[in-house]
């Protein structure tokens, strides 16, 4: 909007002057005006390109400060999936979460099918048959730090380029079905901090965004207090992308 009003100022303004020449400028002082018409030109001409640029500049550096954020979530999300694989719930405790990757094992478990003799009878007219049973036995442990192996888990709370910022952490719990209840978990950042220093304008947009094919809403998330999920809010863009860490 700006930018219409910047060139309908312009248009305006060369009117005027135009109008001003023809009116009362003694020709002898023409050449003047034509100078200022030739500078002003080259002026709009820069805002023009400015202005049409930044929108683009702006959305290449929003991934490029994204991308690491999204990276450092999809770190969190894994621990917190292998914890939920250990506990059935999810934990909202930093450093325990930490602690969890550094200590924690997870069984190996192996299920094979067996045959055995039931009674399908009574106590006192036992009636045996074989029945094909399925059977999970555990045959090991492996560390949960296996699956964090080059991986910044440490520092999977930290923002990536906000200095001093930490993930917010919740967990929570649903109603899957009548009776059960089904644990939660969402951590967040907001773009606001993440974009700091950029175009205003440009943010204010960005922080209302609702295509499919952006980072939706006022925050960079994974999970939800709402539903049961551990996805992000993240277009798949931001998985493929040269800048996106194998995860």
């Amino acid at each position: 909007m700006s930018l219409l009003l910047m060139i309908f100022g312009a248009v305006l303004v060369a009117f005027l002057i135009a109008f001003v020449i023809v009116k009362y400028l003694p020709l002898k002082l023409r050449w003047l005006p034509s100078i200022i018409l030739l500078v002003a030109a080259i002026f709009l001409g820069i805002k023009i390109y400015d202005g049409i640029m930044e929108p683009i500049v702006f959305n290449k550096e929003k991934v490029k400060k994204y991308q690491p954020v999204v990276n450092s979530l999809k770190i969190i999300r894994d621990a917190q999936v292998k914890y939920y694989e250990v506990n059935g719930t999810y934990n909202d405790n930093k450093a325990g979460l930490i602690r969890f990757v550094d200590t924690a094992r997870l069984a190996l478990t192996e299920t094979k099918t067996v045959v055995e003799r039931v009674n399908t009878g009574t106590k006192y007219n036992p009636i045996y048959v074989d029945q094909e049973v399925r059977v999970t036995d555990t045959i090991g442990y492996e560390p949960v730090l296996k699956y964090f192996k080059d991986r910044d888990y440490k520092n999977m709370f930290k923002v990536p380029g906000v200095e001093g910022k930490e993930f917010e952490i919740e967990v929570g719990s649903i109603e899957k079905i009548p009776g059960l209840v089904v644990s939660t978990f969402r951590v967040r950042t907001p773009k606001a901090d993440i974009l700091k220093g950029m175009n205003e304008s440009l943010i204010k947009q960005e922080l209302e965004v609702k295509e499919t094919n952006q980072i939706r809403g006022e925050y960079v998330s994974v999970g939800s207090l709402e539903e049961i999920s551990t996805g992000g809010n993240w277009p798949p863009s931001y998985d493929k992308s040269k800048g996106a860490k194998k995860q």
